[in-house]
């Protein structure tokens, strides 16, 4: 596939946003719910284990204590238009929080192109 070049997609603004977001598992209905409400259609859940600041806790089992050092998460990967970036990273902020350590983070970073294998659909128009 040919990248850049003169020529290629000239005046036509693809930009595109991939959105990361770590958060505590039971926030992902209210997460999904104020995407929906947004009009982000599609998203990724990935199960993950992590820690951050909060470094895990210990915990005591048959009179043991050990230290669970990676804790559950959530991570959610959603593309959208540029125009809809901040809306979402403001919505799933909102939903996501807790108040408490370990809240989670978002990640926004830029996608240089997107295809939607069955159409063959580019970019903007593949999400």
């Amino acid at each position: 596939m040919a990248r850049g070049g003169a020529g290629s997609r000239r005046g036509v603004s693809h930009d595109v946003k991939k959105i990361e977001a770590i958060i505590k598992p039971f926030k992902l209905d209210e997460v999904k719910e104020a995407l929906h409400e947004i009009g982000v259609s599609g998203i990724t859940v990935i199960e993950a284990k992590g820690f951050g600041r909060q470094k895990g806790h210990t915990e005591l089992y048959r009179g043991a204590e050990y230290v669970v050092d990676f804790l559950p998460k959530v991570k959610l990967e959603v593309v959208v238009a540029d125009d809809l970036a901040d809306k979402t990273v403001d919505a799933i902020a909102a939903a996501a929080q807790t108040g408490r350590i370990g809240d989670g983070k978002i990640f926004i970073s830029n996608i240089e192109g997107a295809l939607r294998i069955r159409t063959g659909e580019r970019d903007d128009a593949a999400i």
